[in-house]
């Protein structure tokens, strides 16, 4: 991340703008990863990242691949302040004379992502909920709910059949409102933060690796040390350092998945903790487990940080509330 200070209030606007327009465009490759990680062997659905996208839009219509969004694009712009500020924050205040180590960028980024986790474990805890569940309905053989998401973040669910594809008539609306709710109501605030410790164990190595990746990468595009990289270069080194750090620690990922998933499938496991998950994981279907979804992960996150570094390049943030032009070299 560039050394440059920017203010609270445009990181908001940068973080949502990235977040809102990245969540957009990837959330469907993010629910096949949902579902694919979920899947056991003996019990699979759908074969690749393709196949569950066809099933989805086949039984759930197109909306269906979007279940869940509403609550990723509500709590995203803070999810998203939160880590690029935090980073910031650590980055200027273990600087030496505007340096820093691999080390220090390394402990920068650690204490973004342990800053991050008090909005992305409730935003994701209800996210899987919605995510998940056409997976286990088709599963089951019972009927799907299709979710059509409305400006105030409600999904309005209309029963059909996975074989037929015939709609019911009864249409029902849930929300991520309502889990969480009910989730509050059943377990106390700790429900929404269920598989914490996973979300930890994913988010830190994750940060660990991507920032200082992402800082390297990008010093490489910089004519001068006193100017900034191109905008385009920007967005490669975020969508580089994005993949490869997603890649690495996908079998966290994996391992918080299962563990926030609260509906199980038939004859599906549950778990008691981390080492549990694995150890069950490991015992039941292997190494290459861990790998599920690893690359529709990096599909996801790949330009949802190349996105957000345009944002800070771009400063739109900075340009609304007129601390600072937009950046010249972006258009």
């Amino acid at each position: 991340m560039s050394q440059q200070q920017i203010s609270l209030p445009a990181k908001l606007i940068n973080g949502g703008i990235a977040g809102i327009v990245g969540v957009t465009c990837v959330f469907p490759i993010d629910l096949v990863k949902t579902r694919l990680q979920n899947q056991r062997q003996g019990q699979q659905v759908y074969k690749s990242m393709m196949d569950c996208l066809i099933k989805t839009v086949r039984t759930e219509g197109y909306f269906g691949m979007y279940r869940g969004a509403a609550v990723n694009l509500t709590l995203v712009t803070p999810e998203k302040a939160i880590k690029l500020a935090a980073n910031d924050f650590f980055r200027q205040h273990l600087a030496k004379d505007g340096k820093l180590t691999v080390l220090k960028e390394m402990l920068a980024g650690c204490g973004a992502g342990m800053c991050q986790v008090v909005i992305t474990t409730p935003m994701e805890m209800l996210k899987i909920q919605l995510q998940d569940a056409g997976r286990l309905a088709a599963q089951q053989q019972k009927p799907v709910m299709m979710p059509v998401t409305n400006l105030v973040g409600t999904n309005t669910v209309l029963s059909r059949s996975y074989n037929s594809g015939t709609a019911a008539p009864s249409p029902r609306a849930v929300s991520a409102t309502q889990i969480a709710r009910e989730l509050v109501h059943t377990q106390g605030i700790q429900g929404l933060y269920r598989g914490l410790g996973a979300t930890l164990i994913r988010d830190v190595p994750f940060s660990i690796v991507y920032f200082p990746l992402f800082a390297n990468l990008n010093r490489l595009g910089q004519p001068s040390p006193e100017e900034s990289s191109p905008f385009y270069w920007a967005f490669l080194s975020g969508c580089a350092a994005g993949s490869t750090a997603a890649v690495a620690v996908n079998p966290c990922d994996v391992v918080k998945t299962r563990l926030q998933s609260l509906n199980k499938g038939v004859s599906e496991e549950t778990y008691t903790g981390v080492m549990d998950c694995v150890s069950k994981i490991m015992r039941k279907e292997g190494p290459a487990a861990f790998l599920k979804g690893a690359g529709c992960r990096a599909l996801v996150i790949a330009p949802l940080f190349g996105i957000a570094q345009v944002m800070y390049f771009v400063g739109v943030g900075e340009y609304i509330l007129s601390s600072s032009p937009l950046n010249p070299l972006s258009v």
